[in-house]
């Protein structure tokens, strides 16, 4: 429980609840700053480049990538497992504290869950490239079809990633615009403009706050975050396994479903901590967003931190102890010293050493401190899907077989375009709807407030 005389009120200022309506509604009611315009700008043009990678992918070929006989895999599935691990922080973040009944949820659940969503959106388009001929996507759908008894082929890790992407997808907007009905209704009925009325009535499908509405709404909620808490630890447990049932050196280890699912529980708290940092300061939101909020983050991650650390030590010991001398190539001849020592030591610095810092307080109390160790865990998490992947591809078994890799301008625009995809998302997502829950934030208001007392 949320002990309020040690963390303080979970709200500040004593806010009575219509002013929570109108400092919430506030960012959708007033003119976009210029900072929204030049950002959206930006975000759109990274899109654009994004769209000519794609097509250019499309039309040529994954030839224009920087992939070859031994390196199958790219930059595309190292960013696809990428994006899917920041898709489950919204989930995780919400569901998880949902369920435990951690009520501080309430001034960041929104925003994670919109986070998810444009996420795992950027990663359905990696494998989708990844199969060369898009156009024949369609046969990884299980459907009925006039080829006879030609299904899927259940083998194929593609298919499985389909499945998980598809459910989790599913999943995450239902959660996601369910749980923003009460709001949509409240601008509906708060704003003058006939064409935003008429919006927002449509969006919140009918909502008029009767009792029934709110006890189904209610039930709903826990439903839909029961399913998707366990999707939180199928999903990148299916991808993991697209890993360690390969005999690669490197792969091939059982520690690799909860070290994925550990690791995009990680990088997706810390892409959290990002966009919260930055929200808070951009619209003035630190009555909301307390720094209450941002230390129980920090603590988290810290948390997370240690274990993913202590993981990267145990892959280390098992490689030495099994003597298996191919295994031990991988680790200590091509991973910790060797062509991609910058990489490894990148990753262990930044997702084992510096969130360390956040056992001081002033540390987490400090937004700066905040934001650079949230952006260097996701770049941390990110070397590491590029550990994983490029290093034990790129020398396996045959040393006739060894060959670099290096990335292409195309390689780069697909991924550009994906944080571009993501940026205009959430962009769009602050201008047009609530970014916290109103409902949520007025049943918490006076947790630790003078009213309360």
């Amino acid at each position: 429980m949320y002990n309020s005389k040690i963390r303080g009120p979970l709200i500040e200022g004593n806010k009575s609840l219509g002013q929570i309506t109108r400092e919430v509604v506030a960012p959708l009611e007033t003119k976009s700053g210029r900072w929204w315009t030049v950002a959206l700008g930006l975000s759109s043009l990274a899109t654009i480049y994004g769209i000519y990678a794609v097509y250019i992918t499309v039309y040529k070929g994954i030839g224009t990538w920087g992939v070859n006989n031994s390196v199958g895999w790219g930059w595309e599935i190292i960013n696809f497992v990428w994006w899917i691990g920041i898709g489950h922080a919204g989930t995780a973040f919400s569901i998880f504290l949902l369920i435990l009944r951690q009520r501080w949820r309430t001034s960041i659940n929104r925003s994670a869950e919109a986070m998810t969503v444009f996420a795992v959106l950027c990663a359905a388009i990696m494998p989708a490239l990844h199969m060369g001929r898009i156009w024949l996507a369609f046969y990884i759908f299980p459907y009925p079809n006039t080829r006879g008894p030609l299904w899927v082929n259940f083998n194929s890790p593609l298919f499985w990633d389909f499945t998980a992407i598809t459910a989790y997808l599913l999943i995450s907007v239902s959660f996601w615009y369910l749980g923003m009905l009460p709001d949509l209704a409240t601008i509906r009925d708060k704003t003058i403009s006939k064409i935003r009325k008429a919006l927002y009535g449509f969006f919140s499908m009918g909502w008029t706050g009767s009792s029934r509405q709110w006890i189904r709404f209610e039930s709903l909620s826990f439903i839909l975050g029961g399913i998707a808490a366990v999707l939180v630890v199928s999903v990148h447990s299916i991808v993991s396994t697209d890993f360690a049932v390969g005999v690669e050196p490197g792969w091939h280890t059982t520690i690799f479903p909860p070290f994925f699912v550990v690791g995009a529980i990680f990088s997706g708290f810390a892409m959290v901590m990002t966009l919260m940092v930055l929200i808070r300061k951009i619209y003035r939101l630190t009555d909301y967003i307390t720094d209450n909020h941002m230390d129980a983050i920090a603590r988290i991650l810290i948390f997370i931190s240690l274990i993913m650390g202590t993981a990267y030590l145990t892959e280390i010991f098992v490689a030495w102890y099994s003597g298996n001398k191919y295994e031990m190539f991988t680790f200590f001849h091509n991973r910790i010293t060797g062509d991609y020592k910058i990489q490894f030591w990148g990753m262990i610095a930044c997702n084992a050493l510096i969130p360390q810092l956040f056992w001081f307080r002033k540390m987490r109390r400090n937004w700066i401190a905040l934001l650079s160790v949230s952006l260097l865990i996701n770049l941390g998490m990110w070397l590491e899907r590029y550990t994983i992947i490029v290093t034990s591809l790129s020398k396996d078994f045959l040393p006739s077989n060894w060959v670099s890799y290096t990335p292409t301008f195309i390689d780069v625009g697909v991924f550009v375009g994906t944080i571009g995809l993501f940026a205009t998302g959430v962009l769009l997502f602050m201008r047009y709807i609530p970014m916290m829950a109103i409902s949520e934030l007025k049943g918490v208001v006076h947790i630790g407030s003078k009213k309360e007392d």
